[in-house]
């Protein structure tokens, strides 16, 4: 196995790092438009859901047919997340942002005004299309545009936290505007997103283009032009998008249908071709170099399991809410709702705890939050004081959650160079992605097949917490240095080989 030599940076002194800058006028309202994309992309993950059966009602979806409204979104935004994010690196991060932005606009207008099922399915597929190219992009232009150390880790302090914010904001929003208006107000909001913001993105995003595109010195642009990895984009797309399918669709009926199997099936040889076309790719999709590096893979690994065990206990929690403690759909909400306030309060602490302890130390600390607080969940009873202690443990358990996204994020983009941010900010929100698609099926069907939902629910919650502290361990050990605590960036060193 080859052994990455990427040096490892030297780290600026504390008190430099600490003292972060102040923001001008115009990064301001770069984050601005960017971290309003995140969150338009993180409210459609959710704002549908309390919407479903009068969607379905509305345009004669059967009860089956309705997991498609979730599955058509999730497809694309999932599966072509590594490819949209490499596209940005080669052929301009903006170009392909402000491409995203409009599609998804128009998408969500078309789901709007559907007007039978296909044309709704359409529409949120094409919605998943335009967030895919939105995401990757708009995180890689953030990590550019701000330099590594305090001002990086304050953008995406906020970004973490409007991410998070957004998911929950839509499981309120969505029963909300439902109950007042209709459920086409839901897609209504995500186009109204879009046109806000796409006016704003071309004045104030700055263009990226890799440097065999750029001139020297004020000469003209080099001859030879990136190319792109066909078979690399094709194997994994294709297996993304088999593995999303089997998953999405097994979390509604099982892992016994014949189609769930062939396409897990599918999905998994898919990504072990991969991983051998790139390994011989001149120009590979995603370098294998970048993957044995201790902060992608460990980084990695600690995202997929932060998304992965808190979207399960977010599912089983609602489940729990709603059939054991009789609290309406509105009710459900508030609860999320008390999350979502306190998870904008751990974005604003989690870059100063960064700045402080480090990403990797706060990375190891946050899973270990995440795995204890979710703890107390397992002594809930079917009296009212239960609703009070899972709104608290909940909050507080999203809390380190919050810092684990943050964080990880931070670790997996520390040490990049800039030409490749694209792919390691597609590395962190394919994980993204894969985490909350994983989550449900693997642990919440615990829940919905038990004969007791109550035992059910317990079970999954000890075996989350089990997995969250193990994680931690992993990625302590797996991300061991001796470098001093205090700043954001997380030293490159290679995994060796064994």
């Amino acid at each position: 196995m080859a052994i990455d030599t990427t040096p490892t940076p030297t780290p600026a002194p504390v008190a430099e790092q600490q003292a972060a800058p102040r923001l001008s006028a115009r990064d301001r309202l770069i984050l601005f438009v960017l971290c309003a994309a995140q969150f338009m992309v993180a409210l459609d993950f959710s704002v549908l859901n309390v919407a479903l059966p009068v969607l379905g009602a509305d345009l004669g979806m059967s009860t089956s047919a309705l997991q498609w409204a979730v599955t058509a979104f999730a497809l694309p935004s999932g599966g072509f997340l590594l490819l949209f994010g490499r596209m940005g690196d080669l052929y301009g991060r903006r170009r392909l942002f402000l491409a995203g932005l409009a599609l998804f606009g128009a998408a969500s207008l078309l789901a709007t005004l559907a007007w039978d099922p296909a044309s709704f399915l359409a529409g949120r597929a094409l919605q998943g299309l335009g967030a895919a190219a939105i995401v990757p992009t708009g995180m890689s232009l953030l990590t550019t545009t701000f330099p590594e150390g305090p001002a990086r880790d304050r953008a995406l302090g906020i970004s973490g936290t409007l991410l998070s914010l957004g998911f929950t904001v839509g499981m309120v929003a969505g029963g909300v505007l439902t109950d007042l208006l209709s459920w086409r107000s839901t897609m209504g909001l995500l186009a109204l997103f879009a046109l806000i913001v796409l006016p704003l993105a071309p004045r104030l995003l700055p263009e990226s283009l890799p440097h065999s595109l750029e001139g020297v010195g004020g000469a003209a642009p080099l001859p030879e032009r990136p190319r792109l990895d066909v078979p690399g984009a094709v194997t994994v797309t294709g297996g993304l998008l088999s593995l999303i399918y089997a998953l999405t669709t097994a979390a509604e009926h099982g892992f016994g249908r014949t189609d769930v199997l062939v396409t897990l099936g599918a999905g998994l040889l898919l990504l072990a071709a991969f991983v051998a076309v790139e390994s011989r790719s001149a120009a590979p999709l995603v370098s294998l170099p970048m993957l044995r590096r201790r902060t992608v893979a460990w980084g990695n690994l600690g995202g997929l399991v932060t998304f992965s065990t808190m979207s399960t206990v977010v599912f089983v929690l609602t489940l729990y809410l709603q059939e054991v403690l009789r609290l309406s759909a509105f009710e459900t909400g508030l609860v999320f709702g008390v999350q979502g306030l306190l998870s904008v309060v751990a974005g604003s602490l989690a870059p100063r705890v960064i700045g402080r302890f480090g990403a990797r130390r706060t990375l190891v600390g946050s899973l270990a939050g995440q795995g204890l607080l979710g703890l107390p969940l397992l002594v809930m009873g079917e009296g009212s004081w239960s609703v009070v202690l899972a709104t608290a443990a909940v909050s507080l358990a999203s809390m380190c959650h919050l810092g684990a996204i943050i964080s990880y994020g931070l670790t997996v983009t520390s040490g990049v160079p800039d030409e490749e941010q694209g792919l390691a900010t597609g590395l962190v929100t394919s994980t993204q992605q894969v985490g909350i698609t994983v989550g449900i099926p693997l642990l919440g069907v615990l829940a919905t097949t038990a004969t007791d939902l109550r035992s059910g629910v317990h079970t999954v919650l000890v075996l989350d917490a089990a997995i969250v502290l193990a994680a931690a361990v992993l990625v302590a050990v797996g991300l061991r240095s001796n470098r001093p605590a205090g700043s954001g960036a997380v030293e490159a060193e290679p995994l060796r080989a064994g």
